[in-house]
């Protein structure tokens, strides 16, 4: 996968989560899970473009790292909001997946990046 498909497929990551938020209740609970989602999965999308543009191998892992944790951290909050049952539809499957990807992809890209930084 090129940095520019990336790119996009982090960016519409984070467009999609920030949509599915529109679907939760209006309770204490699902604002402060709207909250959560927003910035973890758009965190995603701008800690890779930082990375991207970062001008140092050892500036690149560092920034990847912070797109593991956000994709691993939007995991927990789409699983949360299917454990709660406050939104049942495929899309938050299809993101539930999406967020485990990425982060398999960032940890094997931060893997590559540390092996060639010699």
């Amino acid at each position: 996968m090129t940095k520019e498909e990336l790119l996009k497929r982090t960016k519409s990551f984070a467009h999609r989560c920030v949509k599915l938020t529109k679907l939760l209740p209006n309770t204490y609970l699902g604002n402060h899970i709207k909250g959560q989602l927003i910035r973890c999965s758009t965190s995603v999308a701008a800690n890779y473009r930082a990375a991207c543009r970062s001008q140092t191998k050892a500036g690149f892992i560092a920034k990847l790292s912070v797109v593991i944790e956000e994709a691993d951290e939007s995991y927990f909050w789409l699983g949360f909001i299917i454990d709660e049952k406050l939104i049942v539809n495929q899309e938050i499957k299809e993101l539930l997946s999406e967020a485990d990807q990425l982060t398999a992809i960032f940890i094997s890209s931060r893997k590559t990046a540390r092996r060639n930084i010699d």
